[in-house]
């Protein structure tokens, strides 16, 4: 027979396993600063190492017999591990330790569950716990209306964990269908911004990468960042002004994490698209982290489960006040950006990043030298007034030359509002293409 679950405790037993396999393990620093964002106060760390886990209570018999021991020492309520565990798993130990467990994946959603503020965030939140307990409902667990929240438990609440499956479908039904609607509205405005002919720039990274800090120095906005992970879940969107480009629209998304789960990745699909539809990429990754070149693969992992990984990336060395490192832009072959190293918290370098966005977003300037007749002072006044003159001249016929520097964009809607062709004027290289392309 199935145990009553306690009122929640936060003070967790956490277990760490490491395998052989390479693509299996964790780390369980990273695993520490998951669970203080959670808000549970860890006891102590149960470490071992194991070819493969257990099928039964994934890490053994004797683990388990230590575990055990643990939880009483510690008086802790709540076992964490660092691992998606099965179903079956889960209800074995938690049969066998009369306490409650929480795998990886029941922890980062928790946090996700705490961190959603929009309408949209609490949803997708919602629709992935929905999905995730839907395999974890037992029959025996009837009176879990006497929870009160807890590590875990957060998010669609209390009444939710005692429905039996079919409300728990028809729930599920009911979020997809709100956000169907959410999703088409997000639709509607990236329509929106493409007919004004506006490039996108998403900030993507590992989270605690210094994203949202970011994000801030770029925008001068408030936006929530704290030295922890997931800080900042819910996408922002501000307008910012880049030479040379004009204004395009900046977006702040959700960190990643290695082995993100899929659930999350589903859910929160909608808000990723921002990324995987954006005229550009900054991938923000932590320059002083030993791991970042294992978080930069796993983000690039994501990237392409949302089809991104075709939108051109410019990556930040964020933080290098911490390895005494001097701002500066790397560059390819061609000369084109590849990377900037900065420190947003310092604002160290921004003018390097923002000289480099620039150069990555205008690829598509023209230069042009013109000369008009005088029956031709509207394009001169649209050309002033744009700031695109560099030089101006007059010949001995009274006729105007100009030397031009500015975006094709902006060059094409004057040249339709005075009812020109664009074509008369422009290189062939920079006829009949699309205006903006990825």
């Amino acid at each position: 027979m199935f145990f009553e679950r306690p009122d929640a405790g936060e003070t967790a037993v956490l277990v760490h396993v490491d395998f052989q396999d390479e693509q299996e393990r964790e780390d369980p620093g990273e695993f520490l600063e998951l669970v203080r964002s959670a808000g549970a106060e860890p006891a102590t760390l149960l470490t071992g190492s194991r070819k493969r886990p257990d099928p039964r209570s994934f890490i053994g018999s004797g683990k388990l017999e230590e575990l055990r021991e643990l939880l009483e020492i510690h008086q802790a309520e709540l076992v964490i591990f660092n691992h998606a565990l099965s179903p079956s798993q889960e209800r074995n130990l938690e049969r066998s330790l009369k306490c409650r467990v929480l795998d990886r994946t029941g922890l980062i959603l928790d946090i996700f569950a705490q961190r959603a503020r929009t309408h949209e965030g609490k949803l997708q939140v919602e629709l992935a716990q929905l999905e995730y307990m839907s395999t974890r409902l037992v029959r025996g667990w009837t009176h879990l209306e006497r929870q009160k929240g807890g590590i875990g438990l957060r998010g669609p609440g209390e009444t939710q964990l005692e429905t039996d499956r079919r409300l728990l479908r028809g729930r599920i039904k009911s979020i997809n269908k709100r956000l169907d609607k959410v999703r088409r509205q997000r639709e509607q405005n990236r329509r929106a911004r493409a007919r004004v002919e506006m490039p996108s720039v998403s900030l993507v990274g590992y989270t605690n990468a210094g994203k949202s800090t970011l994000f801030n120095a770029m925008t001068e906005s408030r936006v929530y960042a704290a030295d922890q992970l997931f800080a900042t879940l819910d996408p922002t969107l501000r307008r910012l002004e880049i030479a040379d480009v004009g204004p395009v629209v900046l977006a702040d998304t959700v960190g990643f994490i290695r082995h993100l789960p899929h659930k999350l990745v589903e859910a929160f699909r909608a808000t990723l698209q921002e990324a995987a539809e954006a005229s550009l990429l900054v991938h923000v990754i932590d320059a002083a982290d030993p791991d970042r070149e294992l978080n930069v693969i796993q983000v690039e992992t994501v990237l392409k489960e949302i089809e991104a990984d075709r939108v051109p990336i410019l990556q930040v060395m964020n933080k290098i006040d911490l390895l005494d490192s001097m701002p500066r832009i790397e560059r390819d072959g061609e000369g084109k950006p590849t990377a900037v190293w900065i420190s947003a918290q310092r604002g160290l370098g921004l003018d390097l990043l923002s000289q480099a966005l620039s150069e990555c977003l205008a690829e598509d300037v023209v230069e042009l030298e013109l000369t008009l007749a005088p029956q031709q002072g509207r394009l001169r006044a649209g050309l002033h007034e744009l700031g695109a003159v560099r030089e101006e001249a007059f010949d001995d016929q009274g006729r105007t030359c100009l030397a031009v520097r500015l975006p094709r964009r902006d060059f094409l809607q004057l040249m339709a509002r005075l009812g020109e062709n664009a074509d008369d004027y422009l290189p062939k290289q920079h006829q009949h293409k699309p205006v903006w392309e990825a």
